[in-house]
């Protein structure tokens, strides 16, 4: 299933705060049947409670053109080539060879080769649809600027404490490594500010948080960071 990203803040029984660009599973099986809207009743899970994701554009940004640079391009292209070429041979001759161990419908092997031949089929469309579809960007920024793969430390007053991010492509965003899609509340918020700037980051309609850029770390991209799963 596709990821998007989205801010998610709550408050734990401390009291602290705890902020991730939440990563949603729900969104591929509606990409693949062709719709163009999102289900405002979809909720994710957390770790301990239920959060209800209000409704979002994002999914008809993902049908109609993911944003990628060249890189993010070339790393799809390598595992597709990776995929085609040798992970679908390998697959295709485990289905082969567990189909000949007997009675198919007690052949567990069996169908565990088959739903992972599947799966990476699956994947190679995903990915080929994904630079068909692909808007490309540049990655270039002013000096003084936050921009793409840029590291932002930033000062957060309603909790007192600061937190670092690094502004990545929405195919690269995972909040467990600090990487913040540029589509994000935060990655908006964030994109072409100075240090110094107080900026608003506006979750939803209802709730918006301010944080202050203490430093931009011009960081670039060095391809260690993986292109999400789904």
């Amino acid at each position: 299933m596709a990821k998007f990203s989205l801010n998610f803040r709550k408050k734990s029984a401390a009291g602290r705060s705890c902020r991730s660009n939440i990563a949603s599973t729900y969104i591929m099986e509606t990409y693949r049947s062709g719709h163009n809207e999102l289900d405002s009743k979809s909720s994710c899970q957390i770790p301990g409670t239920w959060v209800r994701i209000p409704p979002t554009p994002l999914l008809k940004e993902v049908i109609m053109g993911e944003k990628l640079t060249k890189t993010d391009v070339e790393k799809i292209k390598k595992e597709i080539h990776e995929r085609t070429t040798v992970t679908r041979h390998e697959l295709l001759e485990e289905v082969k060879e567990t189909r000949s161990h007997g009675d198919l419908s007690e052949n567990f092997e069996y169908h565990a080769a088959k739903q992972f031949k599947n799966q990476n089929e699956s994947r190679i469309r995903y990915l080929e649809r994904m630079i068909k579809t692909a808007h490309i960007i540049e990655d270039s920024s002013g000096e003084d600027e936050v921009g793409l793969f840029n590291t932002v430390t930033v000062y957060v007053p309603e909790d007192d404490e600061e937190e670092q991010y690094k502004i990545v492509t929405t195919v690269r965003g995972n909040s467990l490594e600090g990487l913040i899609s540029i589509d994000s509340p935060v990655g908006k918020a964030l994109l072409g500010h100075k240090v110094g700037d107080a900026v608003s980051v506006q979750v939803s309609e209802t709730y918006s948080y301010d944080m202050v850029i203490k430093k931009i770390e011009k960081t670039v991209d060095d391809g260690s960071d993986g292109i999400r799963r789904f």
